[in-house]
This record gives C-alpha cells, sequence and structure tokens, in this order.
C-alpha cells in the first residue's frame, strides 16, 4: 500500500501542476506535466506485479496496453494543431475499444447490461443532438467516438453484474469508466459548442478515472492468474 500511496500522492501533485499551467496557458509546464502524470498511471498497473497473488498477468497487461495509448493521445492533445486534435482522438478511440475489449473478454454480457445500455444510449444521444450544430466536418467523427466511449462505459458497468472481478474491481473500473466519459463530455462541450474558461478542470476528471482503472489491475484484488 505504501507504494501506491506514494505514486497517487505525487499523482495528485503532478496534475495540480498541469491543471494550473493549462489555466495559465504555461505550454512548457504543460510539457513537462502531462508525461510525468500520465506516466504514473503506468507505474500504478505496474505496481500490481510486485503485490503476491493480487494481480491477474494478462489482465494486467492488458490495462498497460489501453493506458500506453492513453499516453499517446495525451502527447498529441498537448498540441493545438488539427493533425494533433485528430492523432490524440483516434489514439483514445483505440484506448476506449482496448478497454470494452478487456471488459468483456473477462467479464462477458451479463442481461443488466440491456438497461445500463439504454441509459447510456438515451444520454450519449442527447449529447450529440447538443454538438451536432457545432460538428460540422467533426459530424461521423464525434458521433463514433461517442458510440465507442458509451459502448465502452456499458462494459465498464457490466462488471457490477458479473463474477470474475472482485466488487471492489468492479467499483473503481465503472467509476473509472464514468469519470472517463465525463471528461471527454466536458472537452467535447468546450471544443464543438461552448468554449469556457476552465473547461481543462476536465483533466481532473480523466486521471481519477485512468487511476480508478489502474488500480483495478491490483489493488484489493484477488483473482485466480
Amino acid at each position: 500500500m505504501t507504494g501506491y500511496g506514494i505514486i497517487i500522492a505525487l499523482l495528485c501533485v503532478t496534475v495540480f501542476l498541469l491543471i494550473r499551467a493549462e489555466f495559465a496557458d504555461k505550454r512548457k509546464q504543460i510539457y513537462l506535466f502531462k508525461p510525468i502524470s500520465t506516466t504514473l498511471l503506468l507505474l500504478v498497473a505496474v505496481l500490481s506485479f510486485v503485490i503476491p497473488s493480487v494481480y491477474n498477468e494478462k489482465y494486467t497487461l492488458a490495462i498497460l496496453i489501453a493506458l500506453v495509448l492513453s499516453f499517446g493521445g495525451d502527447i498529441a492533445l498537448m498540441f493545438k494543431s488539427r493533425e494533433a486534435f485528430m492523432t490524440g482522438l483516434g489514439l483514445f478511440l483505440l484506448a476506449h475499444i482496448a478497454y470494452a475489449i478487456i471488459f468483456t473478454v473477462y467479464n462477458g454480457f451479463w442481461s443488466g447490461d440491456l438497461v445500463s445500455g439504454l441509459i447510456i444510449l438515451a444520454i450519449s444521444g442527447a449529447l450529440f443532438a447538443f454538438l451536432y450544430s457545432g460538428l460540422d466536418s467533426m459530424k461521423i467523427p464525434v458521433l463514433l467516438y461517442i458510440i465507442i466511449i458509451g459502448f465502452m462505459l456499458n462494459r465498464a458497468v457490466s462488471t457490477l453484474f458479473g463474477d470474475f472481478f472482485t466488487s471492489t474491481q468492479a467499483v473503481l473500473i465503472t467509476t473509472g469508466a464514468g469519470l472517463f466519459y465525463i471528461s471527454d463530455i466536458i472537452l467535447a462541450v468546450n471544443r464543438f459548442k461552448k468554449p469556457f474558461r476552465y473547461n481543462r478542470i476536465s483533466l481532473a476528471f480523466y486521471y481519477s478515472g485512468q487511476l480508478c482503472i489502474a488500480l483495478s489491475t491490483g489493488l484489493f484484488a484477488q483473482l485466480t492468474c
């Protein structure tokens, strides 16, 4: 637990400094603290390997792949060009697909998925309708992204109904995916509908969400490898 505590404490500091740098538009600080913050997320997952009997090697490696894709997305989105934005969007799309596949492979499908799926579909549809007028040529990419992240959230919620993950892991995964979803909503509203000054608070939701998912690889997990 000491290892987790140190990494999480450092992550809180670097994310705070990153958000402050974003508000002040201090690019050099952003280029420093964003990669460090995402690297700390990777370390949280890696740490599960050194805790005996509380990790599943294949699951941890799969989560690390999604986190590496997210790392690439983070780096791309530090830059303000359209090309960088599209690259970041693509990498995060792949990360969401990876998460959806991981949760489905290990957890399967359950009857409760239909209810959560309908709720998420309604929210996602309302979000797309709200953003629609500002999307222009981005309509199809944004629609695809909304569908994929909604499906990822559905697969995360499904862990609450399954029996592969412990209840602690399921709560971490569901909470993490939900926070990730919220962070993307904030970014989408800011970029395509109504820019607002404090939109970079989305980073607090993003890193909290990714941290929860990373913690699911080892924290309180009693898995049979």
